[in-house]
Formats: structure tokens, C-alpha cells, sequence
């Protein structure tokens, strides 16, 4: 959603871990649901902050997406040792059982791989669909994409360029926020510091190898998700592989797939530009 309206959205680590933070709080107190909703509120905040720095002040996209995550990262480490260790009502949220789907989750073998997630998992997959009809099938989303690849054309034909970047940074934001909520509400139920581990980055990783595409992206998380499930079964098994080689497996398959994209993945035409109207 962000790089089709060329943002660089580097911030989603941060948003990821603001969305996590979140649920936990507001899900200990109101319960799973308001967790959710809070965490995607949240993450829409940090992606409208994002758009203001980046579309309206013009601040270096990278930059403004390091100093987001590093923001957050210090606000949640902060909270997280001075706050939740002291009240741990805070840091204890219910987590979302699965849901299984009649008559798919009996089938024997792909029922229980397909068929009996938690709200996150179907949450996740209807957003793609959403994303992609959006981006690919509606007039919104042609000048979404209309402003990634040329903001000063799309600005003569009348699109408000500023207007769909904030629109779909805030979007992205929102996305992020609710992937966040998973690790406190959909794994553990609490808040750890920095538990999100860099998984933002492989996120980012994972839109480029899916070559700004939802679906793409879905497949390509797919694949890191594997990798990252491997070295954790592998873990367990006790395999002769030291526990810091397999903690890597995630972060060595995303340098080499994403290396092997290099000069081949074609980015949005304007992406990481400012736009300045009328120049």
C-alpha cells in the first residue's frame, strides 16, 4: 500500500512492535477484540506520522522510518521495564483460539495446515484480497498506482497526490498495527521487549520479492515463514547445529532471495521520491 504511492515505509518494525505493545495493554483490559482494534489505531497513528514527515515536510523516507523504529523501540522498552514488570494485570491478554472451518478442518493432512487458524491467519488473507482488488480493480487504486509511477502526471489529470499518500501510508500503518497484535494476542499473550526481532524488515523483504504485489508478498512471507519454522523444529529436535546458525536461517534466506532480485524487481517508478507540486 505504501511503496504503490512511493513511500518507503522502513518503519514498519516499529509499527509492527506498536501494534504488539498495544494489544497486549488494551487487550489485558478490554479484552481481544479492543486489543486488536487499539493496535491497528495505533499503527494507523504512526503511519499518518510517517506520511506528515515524509509528504509534507519532505524528510528523507529512510530516515523518517529509522526514526520511527527507533522511537517506538524506546518508548515499548521503556513502558515495558517501568510500567508492565510492576503491574503485570497490564501484560496478561487473552489469546484468540483457533477457528476451525467445518468440514475443511477434518480433512485429513491439509485441514489442519489450512483450515484451523486463529483471527489473524484468515485476517491476513483477507486483507490481500482486499489489497488486491483495491490496488488492481478499482478506480482508487489505478490512481494509487498512477501516483507511484508518476506523481506529476497524476497531479495534471487532478489526483491529489498528498491526499492518497496519506491515505495509503495511514492504510498500511493500520495493516501493520494488526500484524503487530498477533504476537501478543495471537502467540503468547504478553509483551516482550523488541519481541517483533526484525520481522518488519523481513516483511519489507518480502513485498520486494513479491514484487509489489499482495499476493506476491503473501507468497513470499510463506516462504520466510518456512524458513523460520525450520530453524525452530530443528531447534527442538536438538540437531547438531548451533542454536545461533539456526536463529540466522530466517535472515540468510531473505538476503539471498531478495539479492537475487537485484536489477530484475521493477519498483514502483517515483519510489522513495519526495513530490513537490508544480516542479
Amino acid at each position: 500500500l505504501c511503496e504503490r504511492v512511493a513511500v518507503v515505509n522502513i518503519a514498519i518494525e516499529g509499527m509492527l512492535l506498536a501494534g504488539a505493545f498495544t494489544g497486549a495493554v488494551i487487550g489485558s483490559l478490554l479484552g481481544g477484540p479492543m486489543g486488536v482494534l487499539s493496535a491497528m489505531l495505533v499503527g494507523g497513528a504512526f503511519g499518518m506520522l510517517l506520511a506528515t514527515l515524509v509528504v509534507t515536510y519532505r524528510v528523507d523516507q529512510i530516515i523518517a522510518g529509522v526514526a520511527i523504529n527507533l522511537l517506538v523501540l524506546g518508548l515499548t522498552s521503556y513502558m515495558s521495564s517501568q510500567v508492565l514488570t510492576h503491574h503485570r494485570e497490564l501484560n496478561n491478554a487473552p489469546i484468540f483460539k483457533a477457528i476451525d472451518i467445518p468440514i475443511l478442518s477434518d480433512l485429513p493432512l491439509i485441514g489442519p495446515i489450512f483450515f484451523q487458524h486463529n483471527i489473524f491467519v484468515y485476517g491476513a488473507l483477507i486483507m490481500v484480497a482486499i489489497a488486491t482488488y483495491y490496488l488492481f480493480h478499482t478506480r482508487s487504486g489505478l490512481r494509487a498506482r498512477a501516483v507511484g509511477e508518476h506523481p506529476e502526471a497524476a497531479d495534471t489529470l487532478g489526483i491529489n497526490v498528498y491526499r492518497l499518500r496519506y491515505i495509503n501510508v495511514t492504510l498500511g500503518g493500520m495493516v501493520a498495527g494488526f500484524g503487530g497484535a498477533w504476537f501478543t494476542l495471537g502467540s503468547v499473550g504478553r509483551f516482550d521487549e523488541n519481541m517483533t526481532n526484525g520481522r518488519g524488515f523481513i516483511g519489507l523483504a518480502a513485498m520486494i520479492f513479491g514484487r509489489w504485489h499482495p499476493v506476491g508478498a503473501l507468497l513470499a512471507a510463506l516462504v520466510f515463514g518456512f524458513a523460520d519454522s525450520l530453524q525452530q523444529k530443528l531447534a527442538i529436535l536438538q540437531t547438531p547445529i548451533p542454536a545461533e546458525f539456526l536463529a540466522m536461517a530466517p535472515y540468510i534466506a531473505t538476503i539471498v532471495l531478495v539479492a537475487g532480485l537485484i536489477g530484475r524487481a521493477r519498483p514502483p517508478a517515483a519510489d522513495g521520491k519526495p513530490y513537490i507540486k508544480g516542479h
